[in-house]
């Protein structure tokens, strides 16, 4: 069923169309049956009655006696042929039998033959008539035998039997043009029923299709897109709630932008407000590093727990600040051709990391990147997989179809498949034994981003075993 069509336009102009169609042939039916029914019985009507009036005024030598044979001495061919000319004219054919005599009228195209055996027999009792079809010519026979009254009053048969072929070529010839006026006029009533769908649908279609651009609009972010509501029915009624809906939209997305506005100013005005106490504190914390080991152990043990909390706090409060940045679209991207090699045994000397990672990457492979936000980048992936995964921790570079593909591979038990959907979600842990981690849950989320700003992908995936990230930057 796929040829149907699919949309509203073309549904309603083939229902429109098919009632149209469906109204006109049944009107044109009807129209054609009751003329045609009228034309032929008029016809019927003054040709059966002609041969009535001419057969009973017939003056012939017949039954003038109690008996009347056939054959007899009183009718002559003569006589018969002048009842013949009495019934004869103009698209009509006469054929007389009485007795063992026959007479047809001159030219005549058709026989007794022609006559079928029962009308035969209904005529010889009675006036009969019959419509057929002869050589494709439509015809009305007329046939009876004369009767006369007798002495004691009863009527008998008198052997003279008239078959009268009607040509009905005229009446044809006017259902054929009646047919014909039809026919047009059904291609006229298709046209303009065709023209009137089309105008209708487009003038039903048209608020809907309005409604559908001002929908995709309303969707692509434009919240005060408006309809102007025209007339009382139910496409109003749609276009004014369609009206009311996105202005309750706009009210509630602004809303929600203003607070979300204010959420991130909070985060960034705390995130900077904890800095300075931070710095005291770190700096506090050094000093009692030193002296931590030669303190007792719960002492020792409590000042150690102080320094990784505070560590673990300057680490969020940084990505808390870093995030704030993306939110508030201050970040720049200032990209330059770095040599990546040197780019990635760098930032994994400065974190100490170089022992712990097996780096493979070409000699001498430049490409143009932001250098910090690709440490960055780097830091995140590399530290995940040390943090969370096993060794060995594998970081390949290489470039596929002009694109530098950065690869971080772990060895460990991998995230499970539910979480790899949530993996990059802001605060987000996968599993209960990271939920106090030292990491913020904001490191690759932050590493997506930095992704995204340099018009690349970051993905994840499992591995047997272990977990895959894949930085994809493309070529500027």
């Amino acid at each position: 069923m796929s040829w149907l069509p699919t949309g509203l336009r073309g549904r309603l102009v083939i229902t429109f169309t098919l009632v149209a169609i469906t109204a006109s042939a049944m009107v044109a039916g009807l129209g054609y049956h009751l003329v045609r029914r009228e034309l032929l019985g008029r016809a019927e009507r003054t040709d059966v009655a002609d041969v009535r009036d001419t057969l009973s005024s017939a003056v012939l030598p017949i039954g003038l006696g109690d008996v009347v044979w056939p054959n007899g001495p009183a009718v002559t061919d003569d006589d018969l042929a002048a009842l013949a000319r009495s019934l004869s004219g103009p698209g009509r054919t006469v054929i007389m039998t009485y007795g063992g005599s026959r007479y047809v009228s001159p030219g005549s195209r058709y026989t007794l033959t022609d006559v079928p055996g029962p009308f035969r027999e209904l005529a010889g009792r009675r006036l009969a008539y019959q419509h057929l079809s002869i050589r494709h010519e439509p015809l009305l026979l007329v046939g009876s035998q004369i009767q006369r009254v007798n002495r004691s009053g009863t009527q008998e048969a008198t052997g003279l039997t008239a078959y009268v072929f009607f040509s009905l070529a005229d009446e044809e010839g006017v259902l054929v043009r009646l047919r014909n006026a039809l026919a047009q006029a059904g291609g006229i009533t298709l046209t303009i029923a065709l023209t009137g769908a089309l105008l209708s649908a487009r003038r039903v279609l048209l608020p809907v299709r309005r409604l559908g651009v001002a929908a995709r609009a309303l969707g692509s972010g434009d919240l005060r897109v408006r309809l102007p509501v025209r007339g009382r029915d139910e496409l109003a009624e749609l276009t004014a709630t369609f009206n009311e809906t996105a202005a309750a939209l706009e009210q509630t997305v602004s809303e929600l932008r203003t607070l979300e506005s204010m959420s991130r100013r909070f985060v960034a005005d705390v995130s900077h407000e904890l800095r300075t106490p931070l710095t005291a504190m770190t700096a506090v914390t050094d000093m009692l590093a030193e002296d931590a080991s030669r303190l007792p152990g719960d002492a020792g043990e409590a000042i150690l727990i102080v320094i990784r909390e505070i560590e673990r706090l300057r680490v969020l409060v940084e990505h808390l600040i870093e995030i704030s940045r993306f939110d508030a679209g201050a970040v720049v991207l200032r990209k330059e051709r770095v040599d990546v090699g040197v780019a990635l045994a760098d930032a994994l000397e400065v974190r100490g990391w170089a022992g712990q990672v097996k780096l493979t990457t070409p000699v001498g492979l430049r490409f143009s990147v932001d250098s910090r936000r690709f440490d960055v980048i780097v830091a995140n992936l590399v530290g995940n997989a040390l943090n969370h995964g096993l060794p060995p921790v594998e970081v390949r570079a290489e470039v596929i179809k002009g694109e530098l593909v950065i690869s971080v591979r772990d060895h460990g038990e991998g995230i499970p498949e539910h979480a790899l959907p949530h993996v990059f979600d802001r605060f987000f842990k996968a599993g209960s034994g990271r939920a106090r981690s030292g990491g913020s849950g904001l490191g690759l989320a932050i590493a997506k981003a930095n992704a995204e700003l340099h018009d690349g992908t970051l993905t994840v995936e499992r591995c047997t075993p272990g977990t895959l990230f894949r930085l994809r930057i493309p070529r500027s």
